[in-house]
């Protein structure tokens, strides 16, 4: 039988980063947490004892499972460019160097055409088997049931193909290993008995099923007519919210104020759908993208001749919202003499066309926004005094998304889901980093940048792929700044050289700086086996930085015009 070896795991350790700064720990984009296995032990036991050994096994095994498909990802970025059997084996690598087990490959046989698969491990240092022994000392039975989740998962995401595992030895058993084989489950004839640990309907789940239904329900009871395009659960967000459901059943004027982005359009068009007008007609105009000569006739409308050009009658938008609701985004930016015109249709209820002298009623609600400061335009005389009182009575701040980073992931949520079908992709999520990324952002932009950077997201990660940091912002990725690795002696700290001052070695050796680039891009590609993305993680650069300084390499000329 063929030996199998391991590759030396350099790539993998580069993954693995500590940053005792902001208490993050990363394993490629996911992060990870260091738990003491006392901790674990004691959440082994109380599941056990609360919910029973069988629904205890299905939910660890499912926990498993789910970290064993996110090393597969890994597995297929780092090392999908070389062998198979080589990228196969990030799995038992990564688990070795999680702390989870030592594990002594015996028997690989992969034929990934095929579907085949025949994989036989031995498992020493089980930290599951070892905790389940302190609890409850040796039993009759395996008890690795995480570990056993964690392979299944792991293979069963590299094979494309459900590849069920279990464990024939276990130290728990009073062994000195454990023993596991993996196959496809048709290959057991007992599969039945084994593949309800790894499905989701439990007796635990269908309680938070349940949990969940109760909530919806005293949500929906306390909030009727929640508008499914406006989400949040911020206190900003809700205080905003709840000001415009009380709005909503009178007709007072509401002046919507906040940032450019933050979503003023998406609160106006609530306040419609939850108030009696609902079924009547939402206009919205944008004042701003108005030129100063057409403003008038278009929101108060224009008689036939009223001037060069008009030769028809027309409705303006006041007319067209009869009955509904007007919405005038960038009010603020209105000309003194439409304003005197608005002044009065908020304070008589009727319009006058241009070139008409009849006056017109009107029923309206009028729903205006501004990101400018009005009460400075007044002082400024750029906005009339009496207008802005009457459009102040009763103003609705929407918070900037900087000041609700809480209610980011369930609008990435459902923005992921919305752009996914937009664009006929299948995403598998965000990664750990990328959201950290999207908390920590500023958002100038607000929401809009927001709703931008993650179309952005979904368009360039890959198929059934996860979203990526660098792949949603435009420009060079922020650096996260300095982060402790694992070196190959298992000490925690920053890479060392053996004392080399590798400045002063460069100098003396004579080496051209642009030469030496080049080496390094070179040795970093080979070490990654032509995997350009696992590449610019050893050299703690992003994928397109690396292509850009390989192609300045092949087209100097060109890249120095493109600098230029």
């Amino acid at each position: 039988m063929k030996e199998i070896l391991y590759p030396e795991n350099a790539d993998l350790r580069q993954l693995l980063r500590f940053s005792d700064k902001d208490g993050l720990i990363w394993l490629g984009e996911h992060r990870m947490v260091l738990l003491h296995s006392a901790a674990l032990s004691e959440l082994r036991k109380e599941l056990i004892e609360s919910v029973g050994a069988e629904q205890a096994r299905r939910i660890l095994t499912r926990m498993g499972f789910a970290s064993g498909l996110r090393d597969a990802e890994l597995a297929r970025k780092i090392r999908g460019a070389g062998k198979l059997v080589d990228a196969f084996v990030v799995g038992p690598q990564l688990h070795m160097l999680e702390g989870c087990v030592e594990v002594e490959p015996v028997r690989l046989d992969i034929d990934a055409e095929a579907g085949q698969f025949y994989g036989e491990f031995i498992w020493r240092q089980s930290w599951e088997a070892e905790v389940h022994v302190q609890q409850f000392g040796e039993v009759d039975h395996p008890v690795c049931w995480m570990m056993i989740g964690y392979a299944s998962g792991y293979t069963s995401a590299f094979m494309g193909r459900f590849i069920l595992y279990r464990e024939l030895e276990c130290a728990a058993m009073g062994g000195d290993h454990c023993r596991i084989v993996g196959k496809p489950a048709e290959d057991w004839p007992d599969a039945h008995e084994l593949t309800p640990y790894f499905e989701p309907d439990s007796i635990v789940g269908r309680l938070l099923e349940l949990r969940e239904e109760v909530e919806a329900m005293r949500q929906s009871m306390a909030c009727p007519r929640r508008i499914t395009n406006l989400i949040g659960t911020s206190s900003g967000f809700l205080a905003a919210y709840d000001l415009v459901t009380k709005a909503a059943a009178t007709n007072v004027t509401v002046l919507l104020l906040g940032e450019t982005g933050v979503g003023k359009e998406r609160f106006a068009r609530a306040l419609h759908e939850l108030s009696p007008r609902k079924d009547a007609p939402f206009v919205a105009v944008n004042c701003a993208a108005l030129p100063d000569e057409l403003i008038e006739s278009e929101l108060f409308g224009v008689e036939r001749g009223a001037f060069t050009g008009a030769h028809a009658s027309r409705a303006g938008k006041f007319e067209r919202a009869d009955g509904g609701t007007l919405f005038l985004d960038e009010v603020g930016e209105l000309p003194l003499s439409a304003q005197a015109k608005l002044l009065r249709v908020l304070q008589e209820g009727e319009i006058e066309r241009l070139g008409d002298e009849r006056t017109r009623k009107i029923n309206v609600r009028l729903v205006a926004a501004t990101n400018v400061e009005l009460h400075a335009a007044v002082e400024a005389g750029r906005f009339r005094r009496d207008l802005y009182y009457r459009l102040n009575v009763y103003p609705v701040t929407i918070p900037p998304l900087r000041e609700r980073a809480s209610d980011i992931p369930p609008l990435v949520e459902a923005m992921t889901a919305r752009f996914c079908s937009l664009h006929a992709k299948r995403i598998a999520g965000l990664t750990d980093k990328a959201m950290l990324a999207l908390k920590n952002h500023r958002w100038p932009g607000n929401v809009r940048e927001l709703e931008n950077v993650i179309e952005r997201g979904v368009i360039l990660a890959a198929q059934n792929g996860w979203v990526e940091v660098d792949q949603l912002f435009a420009g060079p990725t922020p650096s996260p700044g300095q982060h402790a690795c694992i070196d190959n002696s298992g000490k925690l700290g920053e890479r060392k050289r053996d004392g080399l001052d590798l400045p002063d070695a460069v100098l003396d050796a004579g080496v051209s700086l642009e030469a030496l680039e080049q080496d390094i891009l070179q040795r970093a590609v080979h070490r990654a086996r032509g995997n350009l993305a696992a590449a610019a993680r050893l050299l703690g650069m992003t994928r397109a930085q690396l292509n850009y300084r390989l192609k300045k390499q092949t087209h100097p000329r060109r890249a120095s015009a493109l600098s230029g």
